[in-house]
């Protein structure tokens, strides 16, 4: 313990001359940032004792093969108390959605709402609309049956198509019987980019990798359903809802005795492209049915082609296309508002995004705020906008290197000090309850909300996690029984281990970080 003692005080004296930056946070790598940790605390035994824990928290073979970079600041201060690899880069997983919702709330603000659109080239004529009807979307994430406010837990309401409904309504409500043009699903308000650089073909497929577009229906999904059949061996029954032309299912699952688990399986392929969707194994015999949320790879075509088949259940006549625009129109600013829907205010919006880590809404976010500035001319220059705001919160130039707004891209790269950065300016800024109010909390909500569930720890983390493959982070605040506050990133990666193991070992550091530094460090008595 004496050589952990002398270690702290040693240094403790060279903090000054390696930790110079914004906010408190290093602002360059020095020699005097050895590896595997150094601790930055005034001498004391709390960062003695702490960095032992690190040491033995990170030691099992099982976490100790991929790389950590950990960072514990004093909230108030800026104080650092423990740092390991803090300048050095790692995927940040959902991580990165802290970035892209503060971005989102300095640049737009708790009480932005989103605005969609029904609009007509043409004129209604004795209850015909001589034109097209053009649904518009500019970037409204919750266009679904999705209640709000969130209440420690998803909630719904009603069909999913419930907004589109009702915008349906107010257009009948005028007294149209007839369309004579087309009906259009217009995304252009966003440059089109379905799939930002870095994701991979398998998230496609899955609800968590849906495309990105300016109109977002029910999260851009459809649900598959599989129910087993009456007998062994019976083909299941599958069912898309809504229907949509953009899936042929194929099925080839039967149905098979309970218990035969080398059978039970579900295999689902879809190759990029292809509206058939293979899906093979077995369902139990008497199993509850299963349901799997399935990706939308057009969504302005979904929305309009669900947008005809409502219509004509309202009694509105139809014979032209079903099409899309994906590029501006010069023509737009003649259009006709016919309905329009106004959604909740962005705080709503960014505490779904993450309390339950949904990136399509917060890939929508990142336009968002970027189209305030106007168009951007390729996928390339979107992930340019947000430096200005980067810099603005203290982060040092290049620790955030992106590509996407969710951190499903495996691509995106950020350093530890570069959210503690972040952390430390969200407090102080008029957007903060709500931003604070987002992160899921240990024990209690969100991605949090079976993790930490013990005395001590229950209620007193409030942060993000992250999480793909080899991937795990987490970052946020502390509170600590004195009820000072902490800021911290833990984040890891070319992990192989299993994903239970890497969460025990980030939490047993939130236990660690609240016991160990737990009070502010007296100052020390003179001889």
């Amino acid at each position: 313990m004496k050589q952990n003692v002398k270690r702290a005080i040693a240094v403790a004296l060279l903090a000054a001359s390696v930790f110079a930056g914004t906010n408190g946070i290093a602002a360059h790598k020095t020699a005097q940032d050895p590896s595997p940790a150094i601790v930055i605390a005034p001498a004391g035994n709390a960062a003695a004792r702490f960095a032992d824990r690190v040491d033995a928290i990170l030691a099992p073979p099982t976490v100790n093969k991929g790389e950590w970079g950990v960072l514990i600041v004093d909230a108030a201060t800026g104080e650092i108390l423990y740092a390991k690899n803090t300048d050095s880069y790692f995927v940040p997983a959902s991580n990165m959605k802290l970035l892209t919702t503060a971005l989102a709330l300095d640049t737009l603000g708790t009480d932005y709402r989103f605005r969609t659109t029904l609009e007509t080239n043409g004129k209604l004529v004795q209850g015909v609309l001589r034109g097209d009807l053009v649904l518009v979307g500019r970037g409204d994430p919750n266009l679904s049956n999705r209640k709000f406010p969130y209440n420690t837990k998803e909630e719904f309401d009603g069909p999913p198509e419930k907004v589109l409904v009702e915008l349906c309504d107010q257009f009948v409500a005028r007294g149209v019987k007839q369309i004579s043009g087309d009906i259009i699903g217009d995304d252009s308000y966003f440059p089109r980019e379905r799939y930002p650089d870095g994701w991979e073909i398998d998230d496609m497929v899955w609800e968590y990798g849906a495309a990105v577009s300016a109109i977002v229906l029910d999260d851009n999904t459809v649900t598959l359903t599989l129910t087993p059949g009456r007998r062994i061996g019976g083909l299941t029954q599958a069912n898309v809802e809504p229907r949509s032309a953009e899936f042929v299912v194929k099925n080839e699952t039967t149905t098979i005795v309970a218990g035969d688990k080398e059978k039970s399986d579900l295999r689902l392929t879809r190759e990029p492209g292809s509206q058939t969707v293979v899906i093979s194994g077995g369902l139990p015999l008497g199993s509850a049915p299963r349901r799997l949320i399935l990706a939308i790879q057009e969504p302005a075509q979904h929305a309009a082609t669900l947008l005809a088949k409502l219509l004509a259940e309202h009694g509105v006549k139809f014979r032209g296309k079903i099409r899309t625009i994906h590029e501006p129109d010069p023509a737009e600013n003649k259009r006709t508002v016919l309905a329009e829907h106004f959604s909740l205010p962005l705080g709503d919006t960014v505490e779904l995004v993450n309390k339950i880590s949904q990136n399509l809404h917060a890939e929508v976010l990142l336009r968002t705020a970027a189209r305030q500035q106007g168009s951007w001319a390729t996928p390339e220059d979107l992930p340019k906008f947000p430096e200005a705001f980067y810099a603005k919160a203290g982060i040092a130039p290049g620790d955030v290197i992106q590509t996407d707004g969710s951190g499903l891209s495996r691509h995106d790269m950020v350093t530890p000090r570069a959210f503690v950065a972040l952390l430390r300016f969200a407090q102080k800024q008029p957007w903060f309850a709500a931003y604070f109010v987002s992160l899921p909390v240990s024990g209690i909500d969100g991605t949090l909300n079976e993790r930490m569930k013990n005395a001590g720890v229950s209620g007193r983390i409030h942060a993000k996690t992250g999480s793909v493959t080899h991937v795990r982070a987490l970052s946020g605040y502390a509170e600590t029984p004195s009820g000072r506050r902490l800021i911290f990133s833990f984040l890891t990666n070319n992990q192989a281990a299993k994903g239970h193991e890497i969460h025990d070992a980030i939490d047993s550091l939130c236990l660690a970080m609240l016991e160990e530094f737990n009070a502010a460090p007296l100052a020390e008595k003179a001889p």
